[in-house]
C-alpha cells in the first residue's frame, strides 16, 4: 500500500519530524512517498513542474498521511487534504501538538471533516491506515 506523507517541510525540525514519520510507516511495510525526498524543491526544479509531481503523488497513493500540527495547518498540507479528499484518497490527519485551533476544535472543521480519521500517536498511524484503506471510518466529530 502507498503512502503520501502531505506535511510542512521548511524547517530541519519539520524535516526531520517527516523522515521519522516515513521510517515509521515503512517500517510497517508500506511504500511512502515523502515530498522532501521523492517530489523534488520548487526552487530548483521549478514550481509547476513540483506542483504536478505532488498531485500525481497523491493521485497515484492509496492513503494519504497529513501532519496537521502547528497553531494552523501548513497551507500546502491543506491543500493536499482537499486534493485527496476531492479525489476520493483517505487522509489520516497526525495530530501530536497540543496547541488548540479554538477551544474544544484542535484543527480547522473543514480539515476535520476530509480526515478519514485523527489520530495523536504516531504508533497508531498504521492501524488507522489499514482501517482506513478498508472504508472505515471513524468520526472526527
Amino acid at each position: 500500500m502507498r503512502i503520501f506523507i502531505a506535511a510542512p517541510l521548511f524547517s530541519e525540525a519539520e524535516r526531520e519530524f517527516n523522515r521519522k514519520i516515513d521510517e515509521l510507516l515503512r517500517s510497517n511495510g508500506f511504500e511512502t512517498v515523502l515530498p522532501q525526498r521523492d517530489i523534488g524543491d520548487a526552487w530548483t526544479e521549478g514550481h509547476r513542474r513540483v506542483f504536478e509531481k505532488d498531485l500525481a503523488a497523491i493521485d497515484g497513493s492509496d492513503v494519504v498521511v497529513a501532519v496537521l500540527d502547528g497553531p494552523d495547518v501548513d497551507s500546502g498540507t491543506a491543500f493536499e487534504i482537499g486534493y485527496s479528499f476531492a479525489r476520493g484518497k483517505p487522509v489520516i490527519g497526525l495530530k501530536t501538538d497540543r496547541r488548540t485551533f479554538a477551544p474544544g476544535e484542535e484543527v480547522n472543521n473543514m480539515i476535520l471533516q476530509a480526515a478519514a480519521r485523527l489520530v495523536r500517536d504516531p504508533a497508531s498511524l498504521p492501524s488507522a491506515i489499514r482501517e482506513a484503506a478498508a472504508g472505515s471510518r471513524s468520526p472526527n466529530r
